[in-house]
């Protein structure tokens, strides 16, 4: 009998189950009315997601319509809000396939987010979002970071970026009640109901088209960010040049001032009307001189009136012309580095080519190096430049070709002061310093030349007490011992020669050098 009063009956189960059911979902705060109220907030984010992104379609096709109109003014920003848009619809159906994909977790394949059957379901969405293996909810908010970055680009307006960065802020959120903030992802989508989740999503569904208008209405607003009003109009010619060469291209725009770039006005020259809208007259000259044009522009007001205004302007041109020029002197000597200067009055200089016969011509940046080859024969240098798409030849220049003058020879030394000077002979010389000095030297250094020549051999002179002449051989171009021995045995006031002296130049010619007089000090 004790038994029978403790056995429950299927009915009593049943109730005993619901009851836990119950229990437990109000330990968990979900009640049918909190899943009813979380349905009425979905429909109305809904209904606003649908309000916004009418809004948003209306400003895009405002801007498209003005584009059509106006390309030159609307292209840009048109081109702008398009890759706007694409970037929105990309994030939106991002977030319908998670809600499709949580509901489908709670409800099946054949789920809908629009009618939830287990709407108080809590692991739907926290195995679809916060799933290790898969994290979708991460790729989510880094998808979300994205995009706000892409936006805020487009606004220069502080505050509204203020508000973009608010609204899709996916920075960690610290509960009430915990020490540790929660991921973006985690606290919006861990023990989450259905319902709730499809809410959130729904939620930044309308952040997102929000930031969209944002990006949109400012956009639309650059169209006449650029314009200028004025209250004069004035009629001017700008060439690029007055001064024109034979052969080449005169080149002007009459424009009229602080005029609507896409509202162009019509230029007529001489009665004719110019081919293009642009305002650019080109015309290329066959005869030298100076000559007068002038014409008038007819501007269309939006009224529909038309007014006119006359203009007036000349050019000259002139014979093409260039300069050529040795740096050092007028002539050019073979077998070394000329510097020669090349200009053409009006051309860059790297529109500018030359060649010269009898020779090489190299450039070295802005400056030319001549290096003729044959002695006795012109050298010709001709210069082309490039004008207007045309390579023209401007100037023909014939130089001279001459050997290199002979050197000087010298005895280099060194002065009391540390200075390197120059002994060329006729005059005394410390007998102290002769006997430092290494040997000779020869070198043509006027100041213009300053080229160095390398001495072959040369001989001294000394004479005796009878008169006798005792020569003796250098060491190449240093002094050889037996010479030193002589400067050693010299007194005060005596002198001795150095002569039959050899050189060699840059041109590779060796020369005979005149004797030089050496009087000891």
């Amino acid at each position: 009998m004790g038994s029978n009063s403790t056995r429950l009956t299927p009915r009593q189960k049943m109730i005993n189950l619901m009851y836990i059911v119950l229990t437990a979902m109000l330990a968990l705060n979900v009640s049918s009315d909190v899943l009813d109220g979380f349905v009425q907030v979905h429909d109305g984010l809904t209904r606003s997601n649908d309000n916004v992104a009418r809004r948003n379609e209306t400003v895009y096709r405002a801007l498209e319509s003005f584009a059509a109109q106006n390309p030159g003014k609307g292209a840009q920003w048109l081109d702008k809000a398009t890759q706007v848009r694409l970037a929105t619809d990309s994030v939106i159906q991002l977030v319908d396939s998670l809600k499709l994909q949580i509901v489908r977790k709670a409800d099946g394949n054949d789920a809908d987010p629009e009618n939830i059957l287990n709407r108080d379901d809590l692991e739907a969405a926290a195995v679809v979002m916060l799933a290790p293996g898969n994290p979708r909810g991460r790729a989510l908010r880094q998808r979300i970071d994205s995009y706000r970055e892409y936006i805020s680009a487009f606004l220069p307006d502080s505050i509204r970026r203020a508000n973009i960065a608010a609204v899709l802020s996916t920075d960690p959120i610290l509960r009430k009640g915990t020490l540790t903030p929660q991921t973006w992802e985690e606290a919006k989508f861990d023990q989450q109901p259905v319902v709730a989740a499809v809410t959130l999503l729904t939620k930044l569904q309308n952040d997102i088209l929000y930031a969209e208008g944002e990006a949109l209405t400012t956009l639309y607003g650059q169209v006449d960010a650029g314009d200028v009003r004025v209250n004069e109009l004035n009629a001017y010619v700008m060439p690029q040049s007055r001064m024109v060469m034979r052969g080449g291209k005169y080149s002007a725009n009459i424009v009229l001032a602080a005029v609507d770039t896409t509202q162009r006005p019509t230029v007529y020259i001489a009665g004719k009307p110019l081919a293009n809208d642009r305002g650019l007259y080109e015309l290329t000259p066959n005869a030298t001189g100076t000559f007068t044009y002038d014409g008038y522009l007819e501007v269309p007001h939006g009224d529909g009136t038309v007014t006119r205004h006359d203009f007036q302007s000349s050019y000259t041109v002139i014979e093409p012309m260039a300069t050529v020029s040795a740096t050092m002197m007028n002539v050019l000597y073979a077998g070394i580095d000329n510097p020669v200067g090349i200009s053409v009055p009006g051309v860059a200089m790297n529109d500018i080519s030359a060649t010269m016969t009898n020779g090489t011509l190299t450039r070295s940046g802005d400056h030319w190096v001549a290096r003729p080859s044959a002695v006795g024969k012109d050298a010709t240098v001709t210069v082309t430049a490039s004008m207007d798409g045309r390579q023209v030849q401007v100037a023909q220049t014939n130089f001279r070709v001459r050997k290199l003058p002979d050197p000087t020879p010298f005895i280099a030394f060194t002065d009391a002061n540390g200075n390197t000077d120059h002994y060329r002979g006729g005059k005394p010389f410390g007998k102290t310093l002769l006997l430092k000095a290494e040997g000779l030297q020869a070198a043509i250094d006027d100041g213009l030349l300053d080229t160095p020549f390398r001495v072959v051999s040369f001989q001294t002179v000394f004479f005796d007490s009878m008169g006798n002449a005792m020569p003796e051989n250098s060491d190449g171009a240093s002094f050889s011992q037996r010479q030193r021995q002589a400067f050693q045995r010299l007194q005060r006031g005596k002198r001795f020669y150095i002569s039959a002296i050899k050189a060699i130049g840059p041109d590779g010619i060796t020369r005979d050098l005149s004797p030089m007089e050496v009087i000891v000090n």
